[in-house]
């Protein structure tokens, strides 16, 4: 489970993320990652679960799994990161380990390029 002071609630965070920060898109998943946002409040980590995924049971479903595998990224972000998950349709078929993995490579892809200057 992802503790409560790292998950992102308000609307005008998601907003934020998405329209902001570095979009990386993975078969099962859309990262949106907003590095040295405003706040040092801790990372922040939203979900999205469209009806696109599926019915209620299926879209609790994923997202209980991508707050389990988000959780032991939360100490590799630095506290001003933002990052909002939005899940896509293919997450509903996904096993854990795949979400995982691409979860990984996608805020990987977020990270500023060594010498950017951003």
């Amino acid at each position: 489970m992802l503790p409560a002071r790292y998950r992102m609630t308000r609307s005008a965070d998601f907003g934020a993320t998405v329209s902001q920060g570095m979009r990386a898109v993975q078969p099962d998943l859309v990262v949106h990652a907003l590095r040295r946002a405003n706040t040092r409040d801790g990372p922040r980590i939203g979900l999205v679960v469209s009806k696109s995924v599926g019915n209620a049971v299926q879209r609790h479903r994923v997202a209980r799994r991508l707050r389990h595998v988000a959780r032991p990224l939360i100490a590799e972000l630095e506290p001003t990161d933002r990052v909002v998950i939005r899940a896509l349709p293919g997450s509903r078929h996904a096993i854990s380990a795949r979400l995982e993995e691409q979860l990984r490579t996608a805020l990987r892809r977020t990270r500023p390029k060594p010498g950017a200057d951003r």
